[in-house]
């Protein structure tokens, strides 16, 4: 991604006491995001003439509190849960993603996977976004198949084709979290979720 490209989609305005140039901020959040460590970042900001600490660079995502958007609508939905670790302990992301736009709708960390949290991400996403038409692509995790008919929702069970656009989101969040160990290792679980959201926000906007 290059160093000129438009960040709209940062909003700053928390940072009105930070002395750091705002388009620096915007350029560490957004390499951040999308390829760098805390330290990396940390270096680039250097190399622009300003230092800046990692945790300076950690709060700057933090406060900026990316949330995807929502009022789409869209045929397919393509949803999975993925284990992500936090602090040597397993959480579960759930993520829907349009295939066609390969736009991440909602994506949320929980403490586990069953119906039951199946279903509280499903309901959210129904908030969000319009699903009435939607079917849904799920491959045979039965927490995800089993809160789709409990919601009454349509779905169908599909290993590859469409589907395979959420495994590529989630492959992308493999990368990010295991190209440096400062990101989860010393988070607590909210820490983490706004890290995922953010990183949410950079990617429907890559």
């Amino acid at each position: 991604m290059g160093t000129t490209e438009c960040t709209e989609w940062i909003d700053l305005g928390f940072v009105e006491r930070e002395r750091t140039p705002h388009e620096l901020i915007e350029k560490g959040i957004r390499h951040h995001l999308a390829e760098l460590s805390l330290s990396d970042t940390v270096i680039l900001l250097d190399e622009s003439g300003v230092e800046r600490s990692r945790t300076a660079v950690h709060n700057w995502v933090q406060k900026a509190d990316l949330q995807p958007t929502g009022g789409e609508s869209a045929d397919r939905f393509a949803v999975d849960q993925k284990s992500i670790r936090v602090n040597d302990e397993e959480y579960w992301l759930y993520a829907a993603v349009n295939p066609e736009t390969n736009r991440i709708q909602h994506a949320r960390l929980f403490p586990t996977y069953m119906i039951p949290i199946g279903r509280e991400f499903l309901t959210e996403l129904c908030e969000k976004h319009d699903v009435s038409d939607a079917v849904f692509l799920v491959d045979d995790a039965a927490d995800l198949a089993g809160a789709l008919r409990r919601e009454g929702l349509e779905y169908r069970v599909e290993i590859h084709g469409y589907r395979n656009q959420v495994e590529r989101v989630f492959q992308e969040v493999q990368r990010r979290t295991s190209s440096f160990s400062n990101c989860f290792s010393n988070a607590d679980p909210q820490t983490a979720d706004t890290w995922l959201q953010a990183h949410t926000v950079w990617w429907n906007h890559a």
